[in-house]
């Protein structure tokens, strides 16, 4: 279930990047692969440090979730920016 929780709280955070200036690396779709991506990888990181199962979820779960989701995104964008910013000094 902890699964669930971190793909849907990446796929809900990623909805917000409409809003946002289209830099990110891959487009809308690296955006969304890379909130999911970080939002698994985090929060597996940090399930197995805990001891816990991935059956178990409360709020810390979704918190988890949505600080990978957030940090994927966010080097996402950083990566798509620089590459932005080296094609631009060519």
């Amino acid at each position: 279930m902890a699964v669930l929780v971190w793909v849907t709280i990446a796929i809900a955070l990623w909805h917000f990047t409409v809003f946002l200036p289209d830099r990110f690396w891959g487009g809308i779709v690296g955006a969304f692969v890379c909130a999911v991506v970080g939002a698994l990888a985090f929060g597996g990181v940090l399930q197995l440090i805990s001891g816990e199962s991935v059956g178990n979820t409360d709020i810390l779960t979704a918190l988890i979730g949505a600080t990978g989701a957030i940090g994927g995104l966010g080097a996402a964008y950083a990566y798509g920016v620089h590459r932005e910013n080296l094609e631009a000094n060519r």
